[in-house]
Formats: structure tokens, C-alpha cells, sequence
């Protein structure tokens, strides 16, 4: 048996700055992330849990470009909501950091500079497309153009989002600049690269060779992969101005890559938070490194940050890399920029008190092995059914008839019969089987374990019936609800890394301070006369009218999303100014709204013009209820010819837009104006 590691550094992936966090990431990263360091530290082990944002990069340039704010302003703002998010959530981080500060900086470049030094880097000068109206190099994400593959007209440099293509800048068809909109050049420039090729040898040795039986199926086969097709050099700078600046002579305007600085965050914000000892965290061969990440980060840090971490020298290698695959959402891929997410703040505010019922679904239905998929009937069905229908009720029924009973106390415990031996045998055996699934990091097994115990206590009750016994045998009675209330202290240990708002609730309900991990398996955890505190519910039910309302948001986001990519209808011909200025638009109030009879279209309206009240005919009856539109103003053309429809005759037009899904609204003024008012 191999002996247990002195301590612990556990990462979890940054998350990029420039978004809140969703439920995909915590379902992939963060979660068992903190499932694993509380699993550590209620076996009192020695672990630092490091995370922080990732600040750098071309996408924050963009987004603060297009929000007219400087780089610091949109990291900031990003930063303070992750940060406070992952707080309320209950992530556990030993320090949340972010690679904008002063310290990673210092770390970063003293960490490029000795690669440097040490003779690590080649230098190449290659061609990149330059902006002469802006005067600067253009990043692969400030370059669009249209998609060699599917022509798409506004492809990245570095991937069309329409057909998901891999591009480079110079692939792109009429590319243009997002800083001017001209075409760009191609100009030489000089950048340092890793030769991540010269690693080979090495990788296969340690990944292909040492860690083939205990990485998980799909990060080793993703790395084996990329080993097996062959590695080649990968810069490390990059001309932008945001970022950490190369710290070596001839490198201005130039910055260190945001894939390098970025893994380089864990060690600096150790160092931050633990100037005096960071040290054996990262160089003590007795630590144990453990990242946790999504999917798309395994080539990153199974074999880009290994390379970095073995040109330095000086530092210890992961032991594991426990990467999930996507969490999708309602049947779809979750997507930042088609707003296709539950963000964790928003979900914090529409639930408050809840947040370990999002990590009991999220846990339950993590993406270990492959995607998975969240909805939110799934939500409410785990939520009303699993929650708080076993563990919940098995608490409350232990607590309830405890108080109703015994006064809030613990009862004594008498002779113990064979159902009741059975209960404190199985007891003794779930600490250690929950925490080798925690240990294999099979998070998603080892909480089904833990509601297992509830279960066994639900059944322990359904079999004893003590609300039937009270009446023919207190003294069995006593012994039953001792037993049961034994299961249920049993669960605080056992629940606190996955659900811990939860697991401190019931023990304040039981009033006693839990051990530590292995002291969950003990068979007396409440002694006789015991005082209990008054019974709580852990969970409530979640009720169809609030799931309905949060499906109702992301159709909408999807309706709003159909209606952004649908395009524009083509301009008509051009008209003479002449035949534009025989028009007489005006503003008027709509006085009177009924149907026409024997017609699904149409709306008889009587509009006060400022001039007259005058009738018009609209076929929008369908588009809108008839008392909704009395005293709205809105845009109509007065000088058309009167037309009889139906037998009305209808004086004018009623302006309106159309979307593309056929829903209308009313042309009307920003703020209230006079009947008759002209539209210039």
C-alpha cells in the first residue's frame, strides 16, 4: 500500500475573466474540485486549494473595445462576480486570486526569464497580419473574414463559430481588420517559442508509460493522441498590448502568451497567500499536484504546463489530472456568447438558500465519462424526489418523532436486535467505501453512496414503524429512534463535502460538533439524553410554476438568438426624395379598439389624429388584445386613400415592424407627444 502524500496542492482551472461563471463549469471544475479538498481536509490532511482569474488575453481586448471601457475595468468587473459567486457557492478556495496583480507578474517573468536563460526558448520570425491603419499586429480573434469551409462571412482568425473549423488568420477569405476594417498585410515579426517536439521522448515516458493506468480514459487517450501525431514548437509571446510584458530586451510590445502566464497563476497566487511556505506546495517532492479542469484544457495541462514545469526545473509535475467532458444544457451546447447559460449569480439570486441543491444536481449529473445534460425538470424531479424525499424525510421523520416523543432527546438505547446490528454494520462500512469513489475522484458514485445512508435509514424507520410502536412498546420505541438518530448523525461527516450548508444545518438540528472523516463509521455518535434543537427542514419542495419561469428565460434567450442570426430583408428600391415628402406621417392615439366580425385578422381602430378621429383597418388582431392598444400612440399615414375592407371604410395606415418570426410592434415616439405631431 502506498504511503499517503505529506500534503496537497489541488488547482482548479482560472476561469477567464471575461463572463460570469455557469453551471457547465461548476459541473466540470469547480465542484469536485471542492468535493475533493473538504473529502482532504476532513481526513486532516495538509491541502491548499488555488484557483483565481484569468485575466489576459484577446477576448477581454475585444470585449473591452466593443464596451468602449479600458482591459482593467472589464477584469475587474468579471473578477468581483466570479469571485463573490464562487463565495456564495460555498467553493472552499484557500485563495481566489487573479493574474492581473503585481505578484504574478513577478512570478511569470521570473519564470520565462530563467526558460530564457537557461537556453529553453528557440526565437523564429514568422509572418503575421498587421493593421497600417492602427498600427499594430492583429491577434488571431482581431482578424474576421469569410470561412474557407462553410463561408461564413464573419469567421474568427482562430475558428469559425458557425461550422466549428480550426483556422489560422492567413486562411481566411478577404480578411479585415475588427480595429479599422481594412484588409491587413502580412509583416515579420519575432517571437520566442517552447519546443514542446524536444519533449517528446519524455511525455511518453511519463504519460504513455507512467500514468496509463491511473489518468482517466479520456485525458489519457486525448494526450496519446496529440503525443502520437507529434508535438511542435508553440510561441509563448505575442504582439499585444495587455498582458504581462516580455521581460527580455528587444521584446517591446510584446507579451507573454496568455496560455503560458496563465497555469503559471496557480504557483503565484500560492506565493501570494503563502509567501513564507509556498514553496514545498510547488517544489517538495513530497506534495501531491492535482489539477482539476473541463476537457478542452487537457492538452494545456497534461503536456503544455508539464513541459514548462520540466525546462524550469525546479518544480513537481501533476500527479493527476481529473478532466470531466461538457455539461449541456436543455438538449444544447452551453455557449457564452449566445448566452445559452445558467450563471451561477443569477441562479444565487433566484434560489436563495439553495446552492446545495444546484451542487447535489450538478454533482448527480456530473459529465464524468461523457456529456451530460442539464434541465431543469431534472432539477425540480431530483430536488422534490431525492432530496427531499429521502434525505430530507428520513432526517425529519428521526428529528420529529424524537421531539414528539422523548422532549427533544435522545433516547435510551435498549437490547439491540438483528435489524438494528444490520444498521450500525452498514454504517461502519460507508466512510471508507464514499471515500475510495472521492479518492478515484468519481464524485457522482461516492454522493449516491451518502444518499444511500439516508436510504437505509428511511427503510430502517419504513421497517420499525415507530409512530405505530410508541402505542404497545416506548422502551423499543426508544431504541429504534436512538438507532435512527445514529444514521442521521452518521450523514453530517459524510454530506459536508458535497452539500455543506446542508450537513452544518443538520448538525445544529443535532446539536453536536462532528469528527473527522473515519469517525463517521462509529455506531455512538449521540449519547442517551442528548438534547436535540428544534426540527428544521433541510429541503423544500421546488414547485412547477419556478422551474417553468427559468425554461421560459432560456426560450427566450433562444428566440432572441433565432432573431439575431436571421438576416435582414434586402432594401428596396431607391425612391425620390419627391415621392418620400407626398407622405404624411403623424403621430395619433389610438381612442378605440374592437375585432371586425367574422374575421381572425382583422382590428377596427379609431385613432384621434390631432386633426380629426379618424377609422383605420389593421390586420393585427392576431399580434395584439384590442383594450391593450386604447391610449397608446403610434406612427400612421394619414394621406392614404381611403379603402373599404369588410364594409369599414379605412382612412390611413398604422406603421409597424415585423420580426422575423412574425410577431409586430407598434412604430411609436420615445416619449409622449402632441396628436398630429409630424414624423420627419
Amino acid at each position: 500500500m502506498n504511503s499517503l502524500p505529506e500534503r496537497y496542492t489541488v488547482t482548479s482551472a482560472l476561469p477567464y475573466a471575461n463572463g460570469p461563471v455557469h453551471i457547465g463549469h461548476l459541473a466540470g471544475v469547480y465542484l469536485p474540485a471542492d468535493i475533493y479538498v473538504r473529502y482532504l481536509r476532513a481526513q486532516g490532511r495538509d491541502v491548499k486549494f488555488i484557483c483565481g482569474s484569468d485575466e489576459h488575453g484577446v477576448p477581454i481586448t475585444i470585449r473591452a473595445q466593443k464596451e468602449g471601457i479600458t482591459p482593467q475595468q472589464v477584469v475587474d468587473k468579471y473578477h468581483t462576480i466570479i469571485r463573490d459567486s464562487f463565495r456564495d457557492f460555498n467553493v472552499s478556495f484557500d485563495v481566489y486570486s487573479r493574474t492581473s496583480s503585481k505578484t504574478h507578474a513577478e512570478v511569470s517573468s521570473e519564470f520565462f526569464k530563467k526558460l530564457y536563460e537557461d537556453g529553453k526558448f528557440i526565437e523564429q520570425t514568422t509572418q503575421q497580419l498587421y493593421d497600417e491603419q492602427a498600427g499594430q499586429f492583429l491577434a488571431d480573434r482581431y482578424v474576421v473574414g469569410t470561412c474557407p469551409n462553410c463561408g461564413n462571412e464573419n469567421a474568427y482568425g482562430d475558428q469559425c463559430e458557425r461550422c466549428g473549423t480550426s483556422l489560422s488568420p492567413t486562411e481566411l477569405i478577404n480578411p479585415r481588420s475588427m480595429l479599422s476594417g481594412n484588409t491587413p498585410v502580412l509583416r515579420d515579426t519575432r517571437h520566442w517559442f517552447l519546443p514542446l517536439n524536444e519533449y517528446e521522448p519524455w511525455l511518453r515516458e511519463w504519460i504513455i508509460e507512467g500514468h496509463k493506468n491511473d489518468w482517466k480514459t479520456n485525458v489519457y487517450g486525448q494526450c496519446k493522441s496529440w503525443i502520437d501525431q507529434g508535438l511542435h514548437a508553440r510561441a509563448v509571446t505575442r504582439d499585444l498590448d495587455w498582458g504581462v510584458p516580455v521581460p527580455v530586451p528587444g521584446a517591446e510590445g510584446k507579451v507573454l502568451y496568455v496560455w503560458f502566464d496563465a497555469p503559471i497563476g496557480y504557483i503565484s497566487a500560492t506565493k501570494e497567500a503563502f509567501p513564507d511556505d509556498w514553496q514545498k506546495y510547488w517544489q517538495d517532492p513530497g506534495t501531491k499536484l492535482v489539477h482539476f479542469i473541463g476537457k478542452d484544457n487537457i492538452v494545456f495541462h497534461c503536456i503544455i504546463f508539464p513541459v514548462m514545469l520540466k525546462a524550469h526545473g525546479e518544480y513537481i509535475l501533476p500527479d493527476n489530472v481529473p478532466a470531466n467532458e461538457f455539461l449541456n444544457l436543455e438538449g444544447d451546447k452551453i455557449s457564452t456568447s449566445r448566452n445559452w447559460a445558467v450563471w451561477l449569480h443569477e441562479y444565487l439570486a433566484d434560489f436563495p438558500g439553495q446552492a446545495d441543491v444546484l451542487r447535489y444536481v450538478l454533482c448527480a449529473n456530473a459529465p464524468e465519462t461523457k456529456d451530460n445534460d442539464f434541465t431543469w425538470k431534472d432539477f425540480q424531479a431530483r430536488n422534490n424526489n431525492e432530496l427531499v424525499a429521502t434525505l430530507g424525510n428520513f432526517v425529519n421523520r428521526a428529528a420529529v418523532l424524537t421531539q414528539k416523543f422523548f422532549e427533544g432527546k435522545v433516547p435510551e438505547r435498549g437490547e439491540l436486535t438483528e435489524i438494528d446490528e444490520e444498521v450500525f454494520r452498514q454504517i461502519a462500512e460507508f466512510p471508507a467505501r464514499v471515500g475510495d469513489l472521492i479518492e478515484n475522484y468519481r464524485f457522482r458514485d461516492a454522493l449516491a453512496e451518502v444518499l444511500n445512508l439516508a436510504r437505509l435509514g428511511n427503510k430502517y424507520l419504513a421497517d420499525t414503524q415507530p409512530w405505530h410502536l410508541i402505542k404497545t412498546d416506548a422502551a423499543r420505541t426508544g431504541t429504534v429512534l436512538h438507532v435512527a438518530l445514529q444514521v442521521a448523525a452518521a450523514l453530517v461527516p459524510l454530506l459536508t463535502p458535497f452539500l455543506p450548508e446542508s450537513a452544518d444545518k443538520l448538525a445544529k438540528m443535532l446539536n453536536f460538533e462532528p469528527g473527522n472523516w473515519q469517525s463517521a463509521g462509529r455506531a455512538e455518535h449521540l449519547p442517551a439524553g442528548h438534547q436535540l434543537q428544534e426540527p428544521a427542514l433541510l429541503f423544500a419542495k421546488i414547485e412547477d410554476a419556478v422551474v417553468n419561469a427559468q425554461v421560459q428565460k432560456l426560450l427566450d434567450t433562444k428566440q432572441a438568438n433565432a432573431l439575431a442570426a436571421t438576416p435582414v430583408a434586402a432594401a428596396k428600391e431607391d425612391v425620390s426624395f419627391d415621392d418620400f415628402g407626398k407622405m404624411d406621417l403623424r403621430i395619433g392615439t389610438i381612442i378605440a379598439a374592437e375585432k371586425v366580425a367574422k374575421t381572425k385578422k382583422l382590428l377596427k381602430l379609431t385613432i384621434d389624429t390631432g386633426l380629426d378621429q379618424r377609422t383605420i383597418v389593421s390586420g393585427i388582431a392576431e399580434a395584439f388584445i384590442p383594450e391593450a392598444l386604447i391610449g397608446q400612440q403610434a406612427m400612421v399615414l394619414l394621406n392614404l386613400a381611403p379603402r373599404e375592407i369588410k364594409g369599414i371604410q379605412s382612412q390611413g395606415m398604422l406603421l409597424l415592424a415585423e420580426n422575423a418570426d412574425g410577431s409586430l410592434a407598434l412604430m411609436q415616439p420615445g416619449a409622449a407627444v402632441r396628436n398630429g405631431s409630424s414624423v420627419l
